[in-house]
C-alpha cells in the first residue's frame, strides 16, 4: 500500500497507544497454555527415547513451536508488554532465557538498540541481519565478497547461523562486552541455569536420551526464529535509509513486513508476524496485535507478505540506494546502488 494512503507513521502512534495494556489473567495463560506443552512434550520425547530415536525425533521437532512461543513471551517482556509490572516482565523473562538459552538483559539490550536503529543504514551492526548495499559489496575485495556470499546462503542463513547464535554466541554478552557487568552476569547466569537443566537431565536420563531430545528442539527453533526475523525486515520492499533521511517511525512501519501466516503458524509464532505494528508500538501485547489490524482494516495491507511470497525473500541480498529496494546479487553492477 502506497504510504500517503494511511498518512504519516508518526500519526498512528497515538492511535495505538490505546492497545498498550496488557491483562494479566491473559497474559497467565498465554504463558501457562505455552509451557505446560512444552514441558510435556519434552517429558513424552523422553519416553519416547526408549521406544523410537525416530519417535523421538519427532516429538521433539514438534516442541520446537513452543520454544519458539516461549521466545516471543520472553520478547514481549522485554519490551515490557506482558505485565503492567517491570520486575514481573523481568524475572520472567529472564527464567524463559534459561530455556530458549537467550541471556535476558543481553538481549533486551540488544534488541531495544535494533528497534531503535532498524532500516538506518548508518546504525547497522548490532541486533539485526548483516545487510551490505549494492555499493559497500561491490567495494570489496573478491574474499570479501565470496564470504558474504557465503553467509548469506540459505543453508548458512537458516542452519549454521541459528545454531551458532543460540548454541554458542549467546554465551557470552556479543555486542555489550564492555557495557558493564549487569550484561556478564545476565549470560552467566543464563549459562549456569541451562546447563543445571542440562546436566541433571543427563544424570537422571542419561546423555544419548538428552542430546535427542533437547538438540533438535533448539536447532529448529533456532532455524524457525532467524526466518521469522529474516523476513520482517529482508524483503524487496522494505525501507532503509541514511541517517539524514530515516526516520523512526516511517522505517517502523513500512521497514517491517506483516507476515501473513495460517492461523496455526500465528499461534505459534505469536503474532509476531503483525510486525509492522509491532515495530511502530512494541508496548503492544502480542495478543492484542490481531485486535489491531481488526479495528484498523487499513494497516492490514501495509506491507503485506504472504507465506509463499516469503519464500523469494532468500533470493535478496542486497540493498540498492538507488532503486530503494532489497535485490539479489545478480542484480548487482557496477554503476548501480548508490544514489545520485
Amino acid at each position: 500500500m502506497p504510504r500517503d494512503d494511511i498518512g504519516p507513521a508518526r500519526d498512528w502512534v497515538r492511535v495505538l497507544a490505546r492497545y498498550r495494556a496488557p491483562s494479566a489473567s491473559r497474559s497467565i495463560l498465554e504463558l501457562v497454555v505455552t509451557f505446560v506443552p512444552f514441558v510435556s512434550l519434552m517429558a513424552a520425547a523422553f519416553r519416547a527415547s526408549h521406544i523410537s530415536p525416530a519417535l523421538t525425533l519427532v516429538v521433539s521437532i514438534l516442541n520446537a513451536g513452543f520454544l519458539v512461543r516461549l521466545f516471543i513471551i520472553q520478547h514481549d517482556c522485554s519490551h515490557g508488554s506482558l505485565f503492567v509490572n517491570r520486575h514481573a516482565n523481568d524475572w520472567i523473562g529472564r527464567a524463559l532465557g534459561v530455556l530458549t538459552l537467550t541471556p535476558y538483559d543481553v538481549w533486551r539490550r540488544t534488541h531495544s538498540i535494533h528497534h531503535a536503529s532498524s532500516g538506518n543504514l548508518d546504525r547497522r551492526g548490532i541486533g539485526d541481519m548483516p545487510t551490505l548495499t549494492v555499493a559497500e559489496y561491490l567495494g570489496r575485495s573478491t574474499a570479501r565478497r565470496f564470504f558474504y556470499r557465503l553467509m548469506r546462503q540459505p543453508l548458512v542463513m537458516f542452519g549454521i547461523l541459528p545454531a551458532y547464535l543460540f548454541l554458542l554466541q549467546n554465551r557470552l554478552p556479543i555486542g555489550l562486552m564492555r557495557s558493564g557487568s549487569r550484561y556478564w552476569i545476565s549470560a552467566m547466569l543464563t549459562n549456569a541455569g541451562t546447563a543445571a537443566a542440562i546436566g541433571a537431565a543427563i544424570w537422571y536420563l542419561g546423555g544419548v536420551p538428552t542430546v535427542l531430545v533437547i538438540l533438535p528442539t533448539i536447532l529448529v527453533a533456532a532455524a524457525i526464529g532467524v526466518w521469522l526475523f529474516y523476513v520482517q525486515h529482508q524483503f524487496a520492499e522494505t525501507v532503509w535509509d541514511r541517517m539524514t533521511a530515516w526516520d523512526l517511525h516511517e522505517a517502523a512501519l513500512h521497514g517491517s513486513s506483516h507476515y501473513v501466516l495460517p492461523p496455526i503458524l500465528r499461534w505459534f509464532s505469536g503474532n509476531i508476524g503483525i510486525h509492522h505494528i509491532h515495530h511502530l508500538y512494541s508496548r503492544i501485547p502480542f495478543y492484542r496485535l490481531p485486535e489491531v489490524l481488526l479495528d484498523h482494516p487499513a494497516l492490514e495491507k501495509v506491507q503485506r507478505l504472504t507465506l509463499r511470497e516469503s519464500l523469494r525473500c532468500a533470493r535478496l541480498h542486497l540493498w540498492d540506494e538507488q532503486q530503494r529496494r532489497l535485490v539479489a546479487f545478480s542484480e548487482a553492477h557496477p554503476g548501480t546502488g548508490t544514489r545520485p
